[in-house]
């Protein structure tokens, strides 16, 4: 393992619902064969032919909650009545395998991982932030539209969230307006590879 590879990234990805947010984690993790994805914890029971520990890791609510309790987690959420979380040590163990971690998360996620980041020198060495977002309300109402999975009461009720959650665009490091799948991957690229280049991440020059 290069030095440089022991300065891996913690890229924290937030969107809107309907952002682009999902599509752009699987390209990116498909471009980057050292980018691993934060399996997340959940309460919710699997689905199809989910798999415990690779798709997401299931548990008890109690065992959830008892994990809270104990700080274990860098960001959770209760979702529709079902919990959801990232472990600090999922985090951690890629990050000492030297694997940049995406982690895909709402504001809330993402104002809780920075808080936890100032707290711990890994984390906070590794984090990265990008709000992901049509450039306006209209184009996010097209997407929800096109998506064809929510009522129009559901879609006013996500169009209303966003706009909380676009006010916090500026807690983020960077800002990219969504337009297409390709576009998308390759601003997100240009952030990841950026990045890496940072002089605090990269190898000093050998002459």
């Amino acid at each position: 393992m290069s030095e440089a590879q022991d300065k891996p990234l913690l890229i924290v990805l937030s969107a809107p619902s309907g952002g682009g947010k999902t599509t752009l984690c699987k390209q990116l993790l498909a471009a980057n064969s050292n980018l691993a994805r934060a399996v997340t914890c959940t309460t919710r029971s699997p689905r199809g032919l989910e798999r415990d520990g690779v798709d997401y890791y299931f548990l008890t609510k109690d065992s959830f909650e008892r994990q809270v309790a104990a700080g274990e987690f860098i960001e959770h959420a209760n979702v529709y009545g079902n919990l959801y979380g990232t472990l600090k040590s999922e985090v951690h163990e890629k990050l000492k395998l030297g694997k940049d971690v995406l982690l895909s998360v709402d504001v809330q996620g993402a104002a809780s991982v920075r808080s936890i980041a100032q707290k711990d020198s890994q984390l906070g060495g590794a984090l990265v932030s990008v709000f992901l977002t049509p450039e306006n309300a209209a184009l996010l109402e097209q997407r929800l539209n096109f998506r064809g999975e929510d009522s129009a009461d559901m879609i006013q009720k996500r169009l209303a969230v966003a706009r909380v959650e676009l006010a916090q665009w500026v807690d983020f490091d960077y800002l990219i307006y969504s337009t297409s799948v390709q576009e998308d991957l390759r601003r997100m690229q240009s952030v990841h590879d950026a990045e890496k280049m940072r002089r605090e991440r990269t190898r000093p020059p050998n002459y």
